[in-house]
């Protein structure tokens, strides 16, 4: 099977087309090749078609974390899958829209140095009413915003949304002074999430730009996350610590997301192509 292999910010990702891969097997070839020991190593697998323009998108992707789990959306991934599409001439002009199960996303081109691209996302409206979050507390809560959130015998004032995909955000003093991959894990299998969570640890340096560390859900520990990003934008907005424009320093880079007036989040950043090959260890579906 024919791969490529792509990363956003040290988020990374291998893209495949849907005709080579057995999608009632998806989610086994998604575990064995991103394992970093035995297959390619990545944090997910992309798997993309190409659609019909009248569909109103121009391509669909599916998302395979790690452990095999489907997501909704991976605002990196939206970006790895783009420039894998320019980088291969599959795209044919400046913006590409692609269908998602948390719907179609519109990407705009602003810059390349190939085997780097750059793009403005289009990531829609945040989901911030509970009912539209798979968020099932025991009592219902006078607000997501500083929800005040049980794990063990601790509690932590929490931030819940969703980018189509559901967020946790805490915010913390110093990265140094919490566990906050070991509570990454706790809360990701919390049983108020019933689909798990991605959580995102966020640090206020002023009113313009954010630190934050990201546990994702089926894969743990990632450099970087574009939902993730923007879900620590909102809540940093919602909590009243920074403004409407938010740089986000990850541990693989910046990240620019912007909460237009209009509600919707603008997400800005790179993508960057690393390789292809053929993986073997994979025998693709009979015609």
């Amino acid at each position: 099977m024919h791969f490529s292999k792509l990363e956003g910010l040290g988020n990374d990702f291998l893209v495949a087309n849907a005709e080579s891969v057995d999608h009632g097997r998806a989610s086994e070839l998604a575990q064995k090749i991103c394992d970093r020991h035995y297959g390619v190593g990545a944090d997910g697998l992309l798997v993309y078609s190409k659609e019909n323009p009248s569909s109103g998108s121009d391509f669909r992707m599916r998302i395979f974390n790690a452990d095999g789990g489907e997501a909704e959306l991976s605002g990196n991934g939206l970006r790895c899958l783009a420039a894998f599409l320019f980088a291969e001439r599959l795209a044919e002009s400046p913006t590409v829209r692609i269908a998602t199960l948390a719907g179609v996303k519109l990407l705009r081109l602003t810059d390349s140095i190939p085997p780097e691209y750059w793009f403005e996302v289009d990531m829609g409206e945040p989901i911030l009413e509970r009912s539209r979050i798979a968020f099932t507390p025991s009592t219902e809560p006078a607000s997501l915003i500083s929800f005040e959130l049980s794990v063990g015998a601790k509690a932590y004032l929490a931030t819940i949304s969703s980018m189509g995909n559901p967020h946790c955000s805490l915010f913390v003093n110093q990265f140094s002074d919490l566990d906050w991959e070991g509570l990454g894990s706790q809360i990701e299998r919390h049983p108020f999430f019933p689909r798990r969570t991605n959580v995102e640890f966020i640090r206020v340096r002023n009113r313009s730009e954010i630190e934050v560390r990201f546990w994702e859900r089926g894969v743990g520990k990632t450099f970087s996350s574009g939902t993730g990003s923007c879900a620590a934008t909102v809540a940093s907005i919602l909590n009243g610590h920074t403004d409407r424009r938010v740089k986000i320093q990850t541990l693989g880079g910046s990240l620019e997301v912007e909460w237009k007036e209009d509600k919707r989040l603008q997400l800005k950043g790179p993508a960057r192509s690393i390789c292809s090959g053929e993986y073997v260890g994979w025998t693709p579906p009979r015609v």
